[in-house]
């Protein structure tokens, strides 16, 4: 079977034929096969950049376009470019079906090495492919571009909003998820953790779309309730219980803190020391020795414990079903909080207080919606950092959180290569 009948299969392109196939030397001396592709007679060239069909100006140096390795060959694909007299747009460049303007990879090897790169990092696909990094990002960003812009942005009714570290320096990056139980995603990166940024979201999802919002989850930050509550009027805004248990749990370790260097002060035995993360889990992840220890401390009388006991009162909360009960439980919960005497935890309760109505909303919405989800997710975006150790630039971890996490659509071909 000759190549050029494998290409054929492969590889419609309308008005155009595959000529000789030659050995060749590729990039640090390995072989390559270099097919020739010539345009049929009957074959008008496009303009680049209205589309229409024009009359041929001349014909441009041959070029050499990388695609899918094959048998261990690099393959090249070359073309003398021609460029086309337009009405409108002037002297330019013909449309081609395998290229994309100046790219140096055809089409279909730009969404295969896309799809190796949900499995490898731009390094290890590079390696592979014996390319560079430069041309697997091209790829990259090249399908993250075209799905960006097909993606389907109906029926979206939930959506989470929140933050990840993603370099030294306190470097955030705003993440927006949808989190609705058919479909979760990631709709919308932004860097920086500001109020323009969040707002940019807003402006780039539209008022149509953002009024047709029934939940959102985030955390207690006071810019995105400002905002949610501008840009969503409509929508159910929840403070998910685990920001709730996180604001908590440094209560407690505040708490901890405190006591342990006042023990210290005033010379008493440290019984809290190496008991941090006790207090920190649920009763039901600790290990045998925990319990053990735990078991001991609760006889005694200090405000560590007494703030764990509250902990542990709190997490009745979330056994309610109606919001009105609820909103009784934590009211009365608050109330005895300010009465311990134990700061951190008076602060925490002072808290709730003031976003008593959002935390209710967790319960209107019968507990569907969560930052599980947001969690999850964000998870998997810190393991995307890890795998390439980290992104140099806000555009490159933009393109591999939306490859990644965006669950975009992808070109149709008539062949599938994977």
């Amino acid at each position: 079977m000759l190549i050029q009948t494998i290409l054929k299969k492969t590889l419609q392109y309308k008005g155009f034929s595959f000529g000789r196939a030659k050995f060749g030397k590729g990039r640090r001396g390995t072989s390559s096969i270099e097919v020739e592709i010539s345009p049929k007679k009957s074959n008008q060239p496009i303009c680049s950049g209205c589309g229409k069909f024009c009359r041929v100006y001349d014909h441009l140096k041959e070029r050499l376009i990388e695609h899918i390795p094959f048998w261990g060959f690099l393959v090249f694909l070359c073309y003398s470019m021609r460029r086309v007299d337009c009405p409108r747009c002037g002297v330019v460049v013909e449309r081609v079906p395998w290229v994309n303007g100046k790219h140096h990879l055809s089409r279909e090897y730009s969404w295969y090495l896309s799809g190796w790169c949900k499995r490898l990092s731009i390094q290890e696909a590079a390696d592979a492919f014996r390319t560079t990094w430069y041309y697997v990002f091209c790829a990259l960003e090249m399908a993250v571009e075209w799905g960006r812009t097909h993606m389907d942005l109906t029926g979206i009714r939930s959506i989470g909003i929140d933050e990840i570290l993603w370099r030294r320096g306190r470097k955030f990056l705003t993440m927006v998820y949808q989190i609705d139980n058919h479909r979760k995603r990631l709709l919308w990166v932004g860097e920086e953790r500001t109020v323009v940024t969040t707002e940019g979201f807003f402006k780039w999802f539209g008022k149509k779309k953002s009024s047709a919002l029934h939940f959102i989850c985030s955390d207690m930050w006071k810019p995105y309730l400002k905002i949610v509550a501008k840009k969503a009027k409509r929508a159910i805004h929840i403070l998910d219980r685990f920001h709730i248990m996180s604001k908590m749990n440094e209560a407690i370790d505040d708490v901890r803190s405190a006591e342990v260097k006042q023990l210290a002060a005033n010379g008493e035995t440290p019984i809290l020391k190496h008991s941090r993360w006790i207090w920190l889990k649920r009763p039901e992840n600790h290990t045998a020795k925990e319990n053990l220890k735990l078991s001991m401390l609760l006889k005694l009388n200090l405000k560590t414990i007494r703030s764990y006991l509250l902990k542990m009162d709190f997490y009745n909360l979330w056994e309610y079903v109606s919001p009105y009960w609820a909103g009784k439980f934590l009211d009365k919960w608050c109330d005895k909080v300010m009465r311990s005497r134990i700061e951190p935890m008076k602060k925490f309760a002072k808290t709730i207080h003031a976003h008593r109505s959002l935390i209710l909303n967790w319960f209107k919405a019968k507990g569907t919606i969560s930052s599980g989800a947001v969690e999850g997710l964000n998870n998997k975006a810190k393991i995307s950092f890890r795998r390439a150790y980290g992104f140099r630039t806000f555009r490159i971890a933009e393109i591999v959180l939306y490859h990644s996490l965006g669950d975009l659509p992808e070109f149709e071909f008539t062949h599938k290569f994977f």
